[in-house]
């Protein structure tokens, strides 16, 4: 007997990936729902080979559903998760509403797995920011290995972070640049195509935007409370494909190959690593696949034990759908146990 699974936010970019995994990946269910807001009832969205037409969340009855993946809004989330998790429904959440709640685990299945042990304080799990995600992954094979002391992190995130209006933004700001038309920003705060932009949500009193605040707090809580961080977070004209150049310090010596091997056997680490023109991974070449890349791993000789690292995913996928998918995975297998 499978499990009955309900995708919230199905007509979404990350809600869409959801439903793409699940088929991709057998995900034991006997039945996927999609989910949204009103607006969307009856739109069609691919789940496989099926079509699936979207129900209302308003109307939707939980009980009996016994695993939830939402990706919606930070203020939808604080509304309906508690909701759907008295039902009996284990909420997994995309948005960053419960990340820092002391009650709810957050999880990226190849850092800290055992801590899903945590959803039945609350039935809600959460899912780490996108540039997080795929950073830590490449981090904890390395903190295991030398112990990271500081880490500093540029990122070059894609549009689709901000959602599809956003990536219609960067289309028709590069299309209108080309014919000539006028430039609208209605998205972001100045003009994407063309440009990069260094400010990935609001501004915090401190200087930094909580884009930057949530790498450092979640980055604390999902690998190791000591570890410093400070990052510096930026909107690139990419579609798909977050990218991070990564500064390491660690307590221990550990020289480039040693960082090369190490994570060579990680799981979810795929090392792409040549001194030669074109032997690195670019955003364009990770779009579609489940694995974390790794390239330009080099010994940073200002600093004693320091290392730099540069770091691609798709951040649909493990930044927020498949990393969903994943720890709905080890729930049915260790602790939900329904499925045959």
């Amino acid at each position: 007997m499978g499990y009955k699974i309900a995708v919230l936010g199905a007509t979404g970019n990350v809600g869409q990936e959801m439903l793409s995994i699940l088929a991709e990946r057998a995900f034991p269910a006997d039945e996927v729902v999609a989910l949204a807001s009103r607006r969307s009832q009856g739109t069609e969205v691919s789940y496989g080979d099926r079509t699936l037409k979207v129900k209302t969340l308003d109307t939707y009855d939980f009980k009996g559903t016994d695993i939830c993946l939402m990706a919606t809004t930070g203020a939808m989330s604080a509304e309906w998760a508690p909701k759907i998790a008295a039902k009996g429904c284990v909420v997994i959440d995309n948005s960053s509403r419960w990340r820092m709640d002391a009650d709810v685990p957050l999880i990226v299945p190849e850092v800290n797995a055992a801590a899903i042990a945590g959803y039945t304080k609350k039935n809600i799990i959460a899912n780490p920011n996108c540039s997080t995600a795929q950073m830590v992954v490449a981090l904890k094979p390395l903190h295991d290995a030398a112990g990271i002391r500081r880490v500093v992190v540029s990122t070059y995130q894609s549009v689709s972070g901000a959602g599809k209006e956003a990536m219609d933004e960067l289309f028709t700001q590069t299309r209108a640049i080309f014919v000539n038309d006028a430039l609208v920003n209605e998205n972001f705060t100045k003009q994407i195509a063309f440009n990069v932009i260094p400010h990935i949500d609001d501004f915090m009193e401190d200087g930094q935007t909580k884009e930057e605040w949530k790498m450092t707090v979640e980055t604390k809580k999902i690998l190791d409370p000591k570890i410093k961080v400070t990052a510096t977070c930026v909107r690139v004209p990419v579609f798909v494909g977050h990218s991070e150049a990564i500064n390491i310090e660690f307590e221990r010596p550990i020289s480039d190959e040693e960082a090369r091997e190490i994570l060579r056997e990680a799981p979810g680490c795929l090392v792409v690593d040549k001194h030669e023109d074109g032997g690195y991974v670019t955003p364009i070449e990770c779009v579609g696949d489940y694995a974390t890349y790794i390239s330009r791993i080099r010994v940073d000789p200002t600093v004693e034990n320091g290392l730099n690292i540069w770091v691609v995913s798709d951040n649909l996928r493990k930044g927020a759908a498949l990393n969903a998918v994943q720890i709905a995975e080890i729930l049915g297998a260790r602790y939900l146990k329904k499925a045959a």
